[in-house]
Parts: C-alpha cells; structure tokens; sequence
C-alpha cells in the first residue's frame, strides 16, 4: 500500500478514510487527466479515483492537524483574529500539500526514470558480453535482475518472474517496454525484441543498441553544457552580484537615513536566507539538469 508524502496517517487508515471522500473524487478526475498514466508508470496499484481520494483525505488530516497547531500558536502570542489566521494559513500550506500528493506518482516516475538511464548503457554492455560468450538470452535476463543496476535490475526481474511463470520471452519483454516510462529503455527493449523476433545475430542487434545510446549520451552531455553558462550567470546575478549590491546600498542608506538597528538586522539576516535559498535551489537545478545517461 502507497504511502503518500505529508501525511501522519497509516497508509492503511488513510486508505479506510479516502472512501469518504469517493464521489468527489470520481468528479474532480477529468481535471488530472494523466494521473493513472502517472500512477502505471510508477508501478502503483491505486486506481486514479482511490488515489485521489487518499489525497484528498489526506490533505483534510493535514488541514486540520496544521490548523490546531497554527491557532494554538497564535493565541500563545495574544495575536488578534488567531482563529482566522491559523487556518487560512493552514489552507494555504494544505492546497500546496494536495498538489505535491497528485503529483508524487510523476515525481517518483521521474526518479525511477532517472536510475533506469543511468543503469541502462551499463547493463547493456554487460549484456553485449554475455551474448559474446554464448551465454542464452534468459540466463543473461536473469543475471542483470541479480546484479547491482537499481530499477533496471527491478524491471528484469519482473521479467524473469513472468518468464519463469509459463510466459514467452518476447512477450514479457514487449510488456516490460510498455509499462515503463523511460523512453530510452523502451527503445533498447523494442529493438532487442524486434531483432529476437527477425532472428538476428542478437551480439550484433546490442552493438547497435549500445552505439545509438552513446550517441544520446553525447548529445545530452552538449546540451548539459550549453546550459550551464546562463545558469552560471544566474547563479553570479543572484547569490554574488544582488547581495553585494544590496549590502552597499543598505550601507549608503543608513548613513542618510537613521534606520533602527532591528530593520537593519533583519535586512541582513533576510540576505542571508536569501543567499542559502539561492544556492540551494542552484544545486536543485544543476542535479536535475545532469544528463540520465551520466553513470552516477
């Protein structure tokens, strides 16, 4: 059973809640249209209408829980109209909260994604090898799910498991292709079975496999490049060049201006959370921008 992020429930007891919450699921679904995409290509069992309504009961919890928290919060500092603000705020942090649940099967697609290309050039090339030795094709399957590729080897042990249960090769691979997100494994798989299917020389079909990879290896490699300039002089602009210029302009200021030394610290210590967001989110871009194919 799934465990959605920002919740203080079991999964179990968030799942009893949720069908609560059914009906208003089913109408509001037509506006998620990829959501069961999203929840296929993330290997989650949930019907689309099921996980939304976790969301939504969830997201209610994490409403209510926030809201008592916030109130009592704000009554402690004898704020006025505590019991409007606490759970407006609340409200806000929950909408952000119920997005970032909808949007989790495509989040944990992406990394699932992300550990299949940086797997797949290697394992490939393992089984280029393989196939050199005379090794047959489902005792190659089955010793990239034993080895040590992260998702990929996943993907191939379901295969293997399928295989092992009766099912064809060819048709266990051409499913395997199907339901996985990654474009670049589902190229690979696609012309391994096409090859497996015409009778080719199976080391010459991974050769080419291999050699089509590398080829998107270096494009994304260039492409990687090419974007770190402008993100470089984001980076200058935001956490060197404002901060800079915005502590010199403070200075010049407070020398016309008799500005209250607690302005002026919470001026600093506001450019200080500035500049660690900024080098934060600039680390954030620079992962998220590394080419897939990179071995980590």
């Amino acid at each position: 059973m799934i465990k959605l992020p920002y919740t203080f429930l079991p999964p179990a007891i968030i799942s009893r809640g949720s069908r609560l919450f059914l009906g208003p699921a089913r109408k509001l679904l037509p506006m998620f249209p990829f959501l069961g995409l999203n929840l296929r290509e993330a290997n989650m069992k949930e019907r689309s209408g099921d996980y939304l309504a976790m969301c939504m009961f969830a997201s209610l919890i994490f409403f209510v829980f926030i809201s008592l928290i916030l109130t009592v919060m704000l009554f402690a500092f004898r704020m006025d109209n505590a019991v409007i603000i606490g759970p407006i705020i609340s409200l806000v942090f929950s909408i952000f909260v119920f997005v970032q649940q909808v949007l989790y099967p495509r989040m944990f697609s992406r990394k699932k994604i992300k550990s299949l290309e940086q797997n797949l050039l290697p394992a490939l090339q393992n089984i280029l090898v393989q196939l050199n030795s005379g090794v047959p094709i489902f005792n190659i399957l089955t010793n990239i799910a034993g080895g040590d590729y992260g998702e990929l080897s996943k993907e191939f042990d379901r295969a293997v498991r399928d295989i092992n249960a009766g099912r064809n090769q060819i048709d266990a691979l051409e499913e395997l292709a199907a339901n996985n997100p990654s474009t670049l494994f589902r190229r690979a798989i696609w012309q391994l079975v096409n090859g497996m299917k015409a009778g080719a020389d199976m080391s010459v079909v991974m050769s080419e496999i291999i050699d089509a990879l590398g080829e998107q290896q270096l494009i994304q490699i260039q492409n990687y490049g090419s974007q770190l300039s402008p993100l470089a002089m984001f980076y200058m602009l935001a956490a060197v060049i404002v901060p800079s210029l915005s502590v010199t302009f403070i200075i010049i200021l407070s020398s016309f201006i008799a500005l209250p030394s607690t302005i002026t610290k919470m001026i600093f210590w506001g450019l200080l959370i500035f500049v660690i967001f900024v080098q934060i989110m600039f680390l954030g871009i620079i992962k998220s921008r590394r080419p897939n194919l990179l071995v980590a």
